[in-house]
């Protein structure tokens, strides 16, 4: 493995009744607050009067931005730089799932610069720092309660981007698995989807020695895969909830990648749909994931081939490295199709007529993508055509 430094400041709070820990955390920061959730639902599932509850704990004077979109916008960052500005917030929360949370930290970084947050998101600005944040997380999916990344979306110009700095990641994260109880079966999937692949982007790389590294994608990914069924036939079960909650953050909390970088050529690919379609991310990389996998197969059969037989238990008698490895490519499409997740682009209504625009949209930052394999536009087209 290559030498690291990892690095993570968030304090974790994990578990039922955690809420009651809100209080003395943001009184830490401050008393003026802005709350930013989304469509509405922890009003619904009572999250929200909870949440606003344990505020007047500490006497906080709270402002609001709701309608944060599944696909957060730079407008809405915007909005919400606007009031940090003129209401003068000394902490943001964010309640609800990752793009809530990433929002957010476009917001905390905004609120302390003059620059236009899409500047920095798209690097051609540096971030100075950050106002303090945390969340109380009610989607696991993402990971983004507990790492500095964040992504966002410029619905005017059809782009879509991942960024993070050093002062974005939360000052602490409140995850009760209770707050998912009320989470729609298909948002379940997704997030599933979403944070098994954030599993599978760490796992393909090149680096020499990293068995324990390895041990552990695999050992999310299998626990992942036999909790999942059970979840999704009894959504309140907290024991389900639970061990799926931790799996999306371990999924994406630095941990799973010490001492390598994975390829994250995928989620550049669903970046460049749903910038140009606004699909759900979670599906979109399920439709994806294994056409990339097949695409990059003969980059490194034998890490293909591992993954088929420790998390797919694929039998390799008699089979090729490369008829195994196959074969473990469609038995994690078999799975995500089981639990419900698509499998065609064709079934969001995307068909051949943008796919020119969306393999634009995958090298409009540089013309290669990917470190597991070097992918460029054509490649791009490839992948689009063969996902339809």
């Amino acid at each position: 493995m290559n030498n690291f430094t990892y690095y993570n400041p968030t304090k974790l709070i994990f578990g039922k009744g955690q809420l009651d820990a809100l209080p003395v955390e943001v009184a830490k920061y401050g008393k003026k607050v802005l709350l930013v959730y989304g469509g509405g639902s922890i009003k619904r599932n009572g999250i929200y009067d909870n949440v606003i509850n344990k505020l007047q704990e500490i006497n906080a004077d709270v402002y609001e931005l709701a309608g944060v979109e599944p696909n957060p916008r730079i407008s809405t960052v915007r909005k919400g730089v606007k009031i940090c500005k003129d209401m003068e917030i000394e902490f943001v929360l964010a309640v609800g799932g990752g793009s809530t949370i990433d929002c957010t930290k476009a917001i905390a970084v905004g609120a302390k610069t003059d620059v236009d947050m899409w500047d920095i998101v798209t690097k051609k600005e540096q971030a100075i720092e950050a106002l303090p944040f945390g969340t109380v997380l009610t989607i696991a999916a993402t990971g983004s309660e507990m790492n500095a990344g964040s992504v966002i979306t410029n619905w005017e110009l059809n782009e879509k981007h991942g960024w993070g700095t050093p002062f974005t990641f939360p000052k602490f994260s409140i995850l009760d698995p209770t707050h998912t109880f009320s989470l729609p079966r298909e948002q379940t999937v997704y997030g599933i989807v979403d944070m098994m692949s954030h599993v599978l982007e760490h796992y393909f790389h090149h680096t020499a020695n990293t068995p324990i590294q390895d041990r552990f994608c695999e050992a999310i990914l299998r626990t992942v895969m036999e909790t999942a069924p059970k979840l999704l036939q009894d959504l309140e079960n907290y024991a389900y909830r639970e061990t799926v909650m931790l799996s999306g953050t371990l999924a994406l909390n630095g941990m799973l990648n010490m001492g390598y970088q994975g390829d994250w050529a995928t989620h550049n690919l669903e970046h460049a749909v749903s910038a140009v379609h606004d699909i759900p991310h979670g599906g979109g990389l399920a439709i994806l994931f294994p056409h990339w996998m097949m695409h990059v197969l003969d980059e490194n059969v034998a890490r293909f081939k591992q993954l088929a037989v420790r998390v797919f238990d694929v039998n390799t008698s008699g089979k090729s490295d490369r008829q195994a490895a196959v074969e473990g490519i469609e038995k994690l499409r078999e799975f995500w199709s089981s639990i419900g997740a698509p499998a065609h682009l064709a079934e969001y209504a995307i068909d051949q007529s943008s796919i020119e625009v969306m393999a634009d949209k995958t090298v409009i930052a540089r013309p290669e993508y990917g470190k597991f394999a070097r992918l460029t536009r054509e490649d791009s087209v490839a992948i689009f055509k063969a996902a339809l």
